[in-house]
């Protein structure tokens, strides 16, 4: 099918890139022209595993190309929207300005019969406004929505294998008509037999932010089981062992440590709580604000389990941080656990030297005031305490012995609960654990 992808960021890029590898010709639309230049030339903006092979592919097949002119889109069938949804300042709402920029640039060049099809995640109720609006515009385009369930460092395998599929069309005919396209445009992932939900648009806006505060919620409570380990001598890693055997609750993501980051996870639950203020019912999902409120806690205390593992005074004291992404195979830094406590450490006078294998330039742009390395070795060496805050498979594999004979001082906060204890202990550190005695 003749596809159009409205938004080339990290979402956008991928799923075009994706459709068009699964044998569907594609064109992404976005204001950026740096990006689309890029992208153009089969240049990633940002670092996502399997990405650059996909869009070299797709772009060598020729049915992949990108534009900064929308009214490349015309002609398309289906036009899905990948903007993005930014948390507003001053406020926890989302910031829909660029999805209802989105749709009208793109209503003069829809024809009927097309489909536009939002993956964004939005508040419940903007894709019942967005199909008056489209339905106002006189167009015959009709519109679905079609939340996105990626994971930063398996994106291409979510978007070309899915664990699901939800729909959410109109009533009638129209929504009919919306399956069927649809299902064209997965038809790989529907031969392959991946479940698939049918419904209306309220309940696939919900879908996508309550399994994220669904998570979120996860993380947070072992991280409050965290808490209360560390005052009462027990051990979360055990904790966590022993209730994910319960079928019922599981062991993923049942990890205690500095929580979680992203440019999804906080927005998204912030922007859920917002929403359902605004609805009336604030009360269902107040719980939220302190799953919020744990994530955040969880930073600050490896910031205190450093300042008192040095057992000096902090100012000037070198501390080596590993990892500066949100999480291992991905180079975002948006709302990073492991940048905030760097930030803070330097805040408290810290010489801070952070290394981490793709973010070290996306965190310079933010934080110049940080040193950097991209080297392990010289990140340890002369430390007085080592931060490890993003779980990278390098990090982990970290020889304690080698790295005992680098630092000045062998003090380790493992802030992801990620190593051997045992083993750092027996190579002589002092190793701190979240939740762990």
């Amino acid at each position: 099918m003749k596809i159009s992808v409205i938004g080339c960021g990290y979402l956008g890029a991928v799923h075009a890139s994706a459709m068009a590898e699964l044998g569907h010709e594609v064109v992404g639309i976005d204001v950026d022209d740096a990006k689309i230049s890029a992208l153009s030339e089969g240049r990633t903006p940002f670092f996502e595993p399997g990405l650059p092979e996909v869009l070299t592919s797709a772009l060598a097949s020729g049915r992949l190309r990108f534009s900064t002119d929308i009214a490349e889109a015309a002609g398309a069938e289906v036009h899905f929207l990948a903007v993005g949804t930014p948390q507003q300042k001053g406020s926890y709402a989302a910031d829909l300005t660029y999805v209802d920029a989105a749709v009208t640039a793109l209503l003069p060049h829809l024809d009927a019969g097309d489909l536009v099809v939002g993956k964004s995640t939005v508040p419940v109720g903007t894709a019942a406004r967005l199909a008056a609006l489209i339905a106002e515009s006189g167009s015959g385009a009709s519109l679905a929505w079609n939340p996105e369930f990626l994971r930063e460092g398996f994106a291409v395998q979510d978007t070309i294998s899915p664990d699901r599929l939800v729909y959410g069309v109109a009533a009638g005919i129209a929504g009919e008509r919306s399956v069927v396209q649809l299902n064209e445009i997965y038809a790989t992932a529907i031969a392959a037999e991946t479940p698939l939900v049918v419904t209306d648009f309220a309940t696939a806006e919900l879908v996508k932010v309550a399994a994220n505060a669904f998570l979120a919620t996860k993380i947070s409570f072992i991280n409050a089981m965290s808490e209360i380990a560390e005052v009462s001598g027990a051990d979360v890693t055990q904790l966590a062992d022993a209730i994910g055997y319960d079928a019922r609750i599981g062991r993923r993501f049942l990890n205690a440590g500095v929580g979680f980051g992203g440019g999804c996870l906080p927005k998204d639950i912030r922007a859920f709580t917002a929403r359902a203020e605004e609805l009336g019912r604030g009360d269902s999902v107040a719980f939220l604000k302190e799953v919020d409120s744990i994530n955040l806690r969880r930073r600050q205390r490896v910031v205190d389990l450093t300042v008192e593992g040095l057992g000096r005074p902090i100012f000037n004291a070198k501390v080596a941080v590993l990892g500066l992404s949100f999480k291992p195979h991905s180079d975002d830094v948006r709302d990073s656990p492991a940048l905030d406590v760097a930030v803070q450490l330097r805040g408290l006078g810290a010489d801070v030297v952070a290394t981490d294998p793709q973010a070290i330039e996306n965190a310079r742009v933010r934080h110049p005031q940080l040193s950097y390395s991209s080297d392990i070795e010289e990140t340890l060496r002369g430390a007085a305490a080592v931060v490890l805050v993003t779980e990278w498979p390098v990090f982990k594999s970290i020889d304690p012995t080698w790295a005992a004979t680098l630092v000045e001082t062998k003090t380790i906060i493992d802030g992801r609960n990620t190593l051997n204890a045992a083993e750092w202990r027996a190579a002589g550190w002092t190793y701190y654990g979240l939740g762990r005695p």
